[in-house]
């Protein structure tokens, strides 16, 4: 065989290979500006079609508010700063605080309340927002950049105003470049209730390696006296899920997800806590006391005097069976609409890099499907998992009634949840009622996970939204 010959074969070979990557590249690019409402493709979950060509018209996002009238009962100004700052414990970080320090400031409500926020960025080069993590605020309010607001540049400010509807344990964060400013420390705790004598709160967070209650490390002390019922408000701001509970004493888990559970019992195993969830724990401080541990004993909080160490036991509550069952107030049997969401992950390009990257459905983000919904629907989904990784998967705006997992129904109370870890190999069936019009981000809470494009959207008919992603604002939501 002549030398031309061979390499005109090398040649042959050569572009058979490259050209179908090349395509495969080019095709992954996302937009440097784009509107989510131009992602993917629609899913209608076998309902109508009709009313859904909205991406330029109907009711905007920016006008889908909260009260833009009355005085606030709460009324909060916070100042976003990246910056070196130190822990409650004093370890040296470099990130991201709010009016100083991170946590920030622990906002309290009332139901009924109205509240207000003011962001204000100080120096964030990226930008900021707030989003108002488990409260299903109206759209505009919610706070993801390029979706329902742009990203707060510096020296800017931005007004959230929202009625506090439903008493819980919540928190706020930014979801602008989430996964370095959440992880950096741009977020807080938000309660809606009255102060009690027994409330503690328990914001869990790993600081570059470091992992926090309250921004300390190692163990703490709350003195609380012998008798007193207290209510310990642990809330999961890390991107893995963390076991906690209660040593000392058997204790009731009274609330997940800021939603009340229907006749909690005693238990003393320890409770599953997804990423951005939340969980209300109830117990009687006994006489020797009684200790939050979060994941090890290395990481704890004595409650009382001379609080027991330990480490928690190898048992898990499991939330499918715990509690009685009460009416849910839909009827997923009749629902108007049914969606599958199904967590994969294969090779690939995602705007142009190689790698090993998340699919919905089959699908890399952006062409993903956007679940498209009307007012009033009741709304059934199966999110199913095989992509190797647990995800704790976080719908904005809207709780979720937790049905079945891997085919075995739910007879415990009423399971509530804004953000549901879905494991490896599992499936869960949820349903929902479609009562908050707008544009919602429906995202794996491992925000790394999300940042390589597990996310796609609800979206409900007649609602567009004037924000891009990218643009001008270099909105980043993931």
């Amino acid at each position: 065989m002549s030398n031309r010959r061979r390499q005109l074969i090398a040649l042959g070979v050569t572009l058979a290979v490259l050209a179908p990557l090349g395509y495969l590249w080019a095709t992954s690019l996302v937009p440097n500006d784009y509107s989510a409402t131009d992602m993917g493709y629609a899913d209608y979950g076998g309902g109508p079609a009709g009313g859904h060509e909205h991406h330029h018209g109907g009711t905007s996002v920016a006008d889908l508010t909260g009260p833009k009238t009355g005085t606030p009962d709460v009324d909060v100004t916070l100042t976003a700063r990246k910056t070196k700052f130190q822990l409650a414990s004093g370890e040296a970080m470099d990130g991201y605080t709010l009016n100083g320090t991170s946590p920030g400031p622990l906002i309290r409500a009332k139901v009924g309340d109205l509240v207000q926020v003011t962001l204000v960025n100080d120096n964030i080069p990226d930008g900021a927002t707030l989003h108002w993590h488990g409260i299903d605020v109206p759209n505009a309010e919610d706070g993801v950049a390029g979706v329902t607001q742009d990203a707060v540049p510096i020296g800017q400010k931005h007004v959230y105003r929202f009625t506090a509807d439903e008493a819980g344990t919540y928190w706020y964060h930014s979801h602008q470049v989430s996964s370095e400013e959440v992880r950096g420390g741009l977020f807080g705790t938000i309660v809606i209730a009255p102060e009690q004598p027994g409330e503690v709160i328990a914001a869990i967070h790993t600081y570059d390696g470091k992992r926090t209650i309250n921004g300390r490390t190692g163990t703490q002390q709350v003195d609380l006296p012998v008798g007193t019922k207290a209510r310990v408000r642990v809330i999961n701001t890390d991107n893995a899920i963390l076991r906690v509970g209660l040593l000392g004493t058997p204790y009731k888990v009274v609330a997940v997800d800021g939603r009340d559970l229907n006749g909690p019992t005693p238990v003393t195993a320890a409770f599953p806590l997804a990423a951005g969830a939340r969980a209300d724990l109830e117990a009687v401080v006994p006489a020797g006391g009684m200790r939050l541990v979060a994941g090890s004993s290395t990481l704890s909080l004595g409650i009382g005097a001379n609080a027991p160490t330990g480490e928690l036991p190898g048992e898990t509550v499991d939330l499918l069976s715990y509690g009685t069952p009460a009416p849910l107030g839909i009827d997923p049997a009749k629902a108007d609409r049914k969606f599958e969401y199904r967590i994969g992950r294969r090779p690939g390009f995602l705007d142009g890099m190689p790698g090993l990257w998340w699919t919905i459905n089959g699908h890399k983000f952006p062409d993903v499907p956007m679940f498209m919904v009307a007012e009033g629907d009741v709304v059934r989904m199966t999110i199913s998992n095989t992509s190797g990784q647990a995800h704790p998967m976080h719908l904005h705006g809207h709780h979720a009634v937790v049905l079945s997992r891997n085919g075995v129904a739910a007879t415990g109370a009423p399971w509530w949840v804004d953000t549901l870890e879905v494991g490896d190999d599992e499936t869960y069936e949820i349903a929902f009622l479609a009562d908050n019009p707008g544009v919602w981000m429906d995202h794996c809470h491992n925000l790394p996970h999300a940042s390589e494009g597990l996310m796609t959207h609800l979206m409900y008919e007649g609602v567009s939204t004037p924000y891009r992603i990218g643009g001008p604002a270099q909105n980043e939501p993931e």
